[in-house]
């Protein structure tokens, strides 16, 4: 009876191992299949990268730290990839382990995972894991979203370029967006002055060089403006962008039918920026005016055009005002009038009170006659603190005469046209230190 509740007892302590050994290698199954089957992914990732050489997606980049060799030591292995890491524990334990505990968990252990050549057979035969499989779930990818947290070490690494203000006082602030700005500056083309004008300023950053201003670079070269010109020419006369360039090319075609050769056009241009951005209306009626309000003749309105080509631009206010001067209040007759401007034609959009205090000094005080003064116009285009040094140095010499028939008859043109040193010695017949010393008295 005893033996046979001994046989019982160690029955059901036979069972009761063996139940609790197969439980326990049942766990440790249950531990190892997602260590084998992470194990096994890793070595499909390392066979996939190994592969493409660094396969990269389109529109993605690897982060820094990427490599396609895992670092595998005793313990534990890793390969990152992304923003994850893939840790596998060790796959076996090594030979000269100075742990001398657990010795049956690790028996058991070994005995349930496989070799590295075992394993590696396996992986391959995962038809799941196959790396060209896996490079193609690389790339049905969700893209990464903009608001995934990353590393300060991978954010350092951003480069990003400066914003575009929304606004800015300065045309500075777009060059390095802007093309056409770039190329305009090349150009010689002052941003600093267009920019002062906001309407210009917009219309430039609207603008597409290829498209708005090649052409009309190449029109402007027809014309006669220079490469070398270019910069000051558009800096002065940005507004020519917002022309239309047939309209350009109507007015080009109007001054040239109007016996103006192409150098004139181009010396016009050159000097009168805006002349081309006037209709040929306008154009035509300036000419009109001045032939018929000057009654010159054909060629000599347009020898007075040519020379002082604002004439066609700027307001016709001065030009009626100083007509009235020469004639009203300074005495001049009309024909004396229209040899004085064909001479010197700034004489039409002088100021007034400069012309008005010049004739007065050399006519009631030097005592020059009208005749004389008609021969002579550019001394309308002299400065009159000149013109008083020079004849108050030669009335201190008693040389200041005027008179054509007279002895030692000094011309306005020699008063006013030539340098100190000539004067000093060809008229005054004294040195230029005599002619300082006596300026200083003054």
């Amino acid at each position: 009876m005893k033996h046979r509740q001994i046989d019982d007892h160690l029955s059901t302590q036979i069972r009761r191992k063996a139940i609790s050994s197969r439980l326990r290698k049942m766990a440790l199954s249950a531990q190892q299949i997602p260590r084998w089957f992470n194990s096994a992914k890793l070595r499909s990732l390392i066979n996939a990268a190994q592969l493409t050489k660094c396969f990269t997606r389109p529109g993605r980049t690897l982060l820094h730290g990427f490599s396609a060799q895992p670092q595998i030591s005793s313990d534990n292995c890793f390969l990152q990839w992304g923003f994850k890491t893939y840790k596998t524990s060790s796959l076996w334990n090594s030979s000269q382990s100075t742990s001398s505990s657990s010795q049956e968990n690790n028996s058991t252990q070994s005995s349930l995972l496989p070799s590295m050549n075992e394993q590696s057979q396996k992986t391959q035969k995962i038809p799941s894991f196959d790396s060209e499989l896996f490079l193609e779930e690389l790339d049905e990818l969700p893209p990464l979203s903009p608001m995934q947290p990353i590393s300060e070490e991978e954010a350092i690494q951003i480069i990003a370029d400066p914003p575009l203000p929304p606004a800015s006082f300065t045309l500075r602030d777009y060059v390095d967006h802007s093309e056409t700005l770039q190329k305009l500056v090349l150009l010689g083309v002052d941003l600093s002055k267009i920019e002062k004008h906001a309407e210009a300023a917009n219309l430039l950053l609207r603008l597409d060089f290829e498209k708005d201003i090649k052409q009309m670079l190449l029109f402007l070269k027809d014309v006669g403006i220079e490469d070398n010109q270019l910069g000051a020419f558009l800096t002065k006369n940005h507004a020519i962008f917002s022309e239309d360039l047939e309209n350009l090319k109507i007015r080009v075609a109007y001054l040239l039918s109007k016996n103006f050769s192409k150098a004139d056009v181009a010396q016009m241009v050159r000097k009168a920026p805006f002349l081309l951005n006037f209709s040929v209306e306008r154009l035509d009626n300036r000419l009109g005016f001045f032939q018929k309000e000057l009654e010159l003749s054909v060629k000599k309105t347009r020898d007075l055009v040519v020379r002082l080509p604002r004439l066609l631009t700027g307001s016709l206010e001065p030009v009626k005002e100083n007509m009235k001067v020469y004639r009203l209040e300074l005495g001049f007759k009309h024909n004396e009038i229209q040899h004085m401007i064909t001479r010197i034609p700034k004489m039409l959009t002088a100021n007034k009170r400069k012309l008005t205090e010049t004739f007065d000094f050399v006519h009631n005080v030097m005592s020059i006659p009208h005749h004389i003064i008609v021969k002579f116009p550019q001394v309308f285009n002299t400065r009159l603190f000149k013109i008083k040094e020079r004849h108050l140095f030669l009335t201190y010499l008693g040389r200041a005469q005027y008179d054509p028939a007279k002895p030692n008859y000094i011309s306005l043109d020699k008063l006013v046209s030539i340098p100190d040193e000539i004067f000093c010695e060809e008229i005054a017949k004294a040195s230029v230190q005599d002619f300082d010393k006596f300026l200083k008295t003054l």
